[in-house]
């Protein structure tokens, strides 16, 4: 994806407004709002820098914890049946159900 930027584990996707004529995004998959723009596709890059350097300075000044995009667990709902069918395979594996969950969800990212 090209207009993906990543810094210090935090991710934007970064979009143009054609009224406004600026590119813009936000931190994403954290429960604040830290959104920035920029007239400049060369600086673009640095404005998100900035905002994700500024939201951690503000969660320090703060006392806050900042918001990690991801924490590495997630509830999934899935039919029964497809639930019994994983935990059979994983016992027959001799793995646990989470660990059949990585290798799916391996599996199925290697192919992108």
């Amino acid at each position: 994806m090209d207009n993906l930027l990543k810094y210090k584990g935090y991710y934007t996707v970064i979009h143009y407004s054609a009224e406004d004529k600026v590119l813009y995004g936000k931190i994403e998959d954290i429960d604040d709002l830290v959104s920035f723009e920029s007239e400049s596709a060369e600086e673009i890059e640095k404005e998100f820098h900035d905002a994700v350097d500024d939201y951690l300075d503000f969660c320090g000044r703060m006392n806050k914890l900042p918001n990690k995009p991801f924490k590495g667990s997630f509830n999934v709902r899935i039919p029964p049946e497809l639930h019994r069918a994983l935990a059979t395979r994983a016992t027959t594996e001799g793995i646990s159900m989470n660990q059949a969950v990585v290798k799916a969800i391996e599996q199925m990212l290697k192919s992108v």
